[in-house]
């Protein structure tokens, strides 16, 4: 059956505002808990440490997103699966940073700009989830 105009706005409406949310909800999470583990002094530099430091911000990104997710209604399986894309642009990256051909701040740089779009790729590969009624 074919959608109405209306519904397909709404359908795309409701995607666009999906990933609006886990945006948010990634930079609220790398956020609040960078500032309390960087009160606490367990913070790890980019220039220093850069894979402890682009893990821990991965992870905390993950848990501002995985806190929004459940809380609209997602399974722990898309929800680990949109976690997943904080962590997987540092696949190919830290043998790059390992053989010195780039460095913590471009790991960092590379790895936030390829964090957007893998967001975008989980959501269309479950469109039905993300674009869908319920959440």
């Amino acid at each position: 059956m074919t959608q109405t105009a209306p519904a397909t706005r709404r359908r795309w409406g409701r995607f666009a505002w999906h990933y609006v949310e886990m945006i948010i909800a990634m930079f609220a999470g790398m956020a609040v808990l960078g500032m309390l583990l960087s009160a606490a002094g367990l913070g790890f530099s980019h220039e220093r440490d850069p894979e402890l430091a682009y893990l821990l911000m991965a992870f905390n990104m993950s848990v501002g997103m995985a806190v929004w997710m459940r809380y609209r209604g997602h399974g722990w399986a898309r929800t680990l699966e949109m976690c997943g894309s904080m962590f997987v642009p540092v696949l190919p990256l830290f043998p790059l940073l390992w053989l010195g051909l780039i460095d913590g701040e471009g790991l960092m740089v590379i790895a936030h700009v390829a964090m957007f779009p893998l967001m975008l790729a989980v959501m269309f590969w479950r469109l039905d989830e993300y674009a869908g009624c319920g959440h």
